[in-house]
Order: C-alpha cells, then structure tokens, then sequence
C-alpha cells in the first residue's frame, strides 16, 4: 500500500473547504430570496391597507365590503371620487405587480389571486373609464394578459355549457 502524502491531504482538506463554502452561499442565496419575497409580499399589503384606508375618509364612510360586492353607490360626486381614485390606485398596484411578478419576486398563488382581482376590476363597468385610463399609463403586456385571460375564462365556461 502506498502513503499518501501531506501535500495532498492538504488539497483534499482546501477542495472539501472550497465545496462547503459553496454549499453555504447557496443556502445563504436561498433565505436571501426568501426574505425578498415576504419583504415584497409585506410592502404589498401594506400599500393596499393604505389604500383601502381612503374608503373610511369619506363623510359617511364607505364600505369597503360593498365595493367588493359591487353594492356602491356612486351617484354621490365624493363617493365617486373615493372610488374613482381607489380603482386608479389599484391598477398603478396591479403595474407594479406584474412587474414584480415578471422579475420572480411573487408567487405564482399570490399572483394567481392578484389577476383574479385584475379581471375583476377590469369588468367593473361604473369604473370602466378610470380603468381605461389607468391602464393606458400600463404595459401593453399587462393589459393583453388581462383581456386573454378574460376571454378564455369566458370561452372555458360557454364550453362547459355546450355539454348540457
């Protein structure tokens, strides 16, 4: 049997310290992006909050609860301006979601959840005009992927009618 010298027990020792050091920074690179997504996650909701807040500045305030079930009533010119301002908000939220989005810093449940609130807005007929505003300030990829995604949810459930 031959002995193996120093020397390359030192190497071994210099490769093995090397392929742990790089073992690490993968895992330091992984909680890195962890903690950019829940710090993503974090300003996102807190932006909404502040967001949703304007309701509650109206003279009665608004319900939050009856803009989600499409129950307001904007024929009161300060309602109207809440609302109005609230959906222009969103979008310009919605913008920078889809960027995010688009670089890897969200989810795909979250981003699921955020185009459904997308479509939803987008069908808002008392809101269509500041929709279309908002939305000429946006990406044209946002937009197409709204509209497509809208339509085919559309052709998927006339679809599922014709089988009745």
């Amino acid at each position: 049997m031959k002995k193996v010298s120093l020397d390359v027990w030192v190497q071994l020792v210099g490769l093995l310290s090397v392929v742990a050091g790089l073992i690490f920074v993968g895992f330091e690179m992984r909680q890195s992006q962890q903690i950019a997504l829940a710090s993503q996650q974090q300003a996102r909701a807190s932006l909404v909050t502040e967001i949703i807040g304007t309701f509650s500045e109206a003279d009665p305030p608004i319900s939050m609860v009856d803009y989600l079930d499409a129950n307001i009533d904007v024929s009161d010119p300060d309602t109207r301006a809440i609302a109005d301002n609230f959906v222009y908000r969103m979008w310009m939220v919605y913008e920078n979601d889809y960027l995010q989005y688009e670089l890897g810093l969200m989810d795909e449940e979250i981003w699921q959840a955020k185009l459904s609130s997308m479509k939803n807005m987008y069908n808002r007929y008392q809101f269509k005009d500041v929709t279309e505003r908002a939305l000429s300030f946006s990406s044209e990829e946002l937009l197409t992927l709204i509209v497509n995604s809208d339509t085919s949810e559309n052709d998927d459930s006339s679809g599922a009618n014709d089988d009745d």
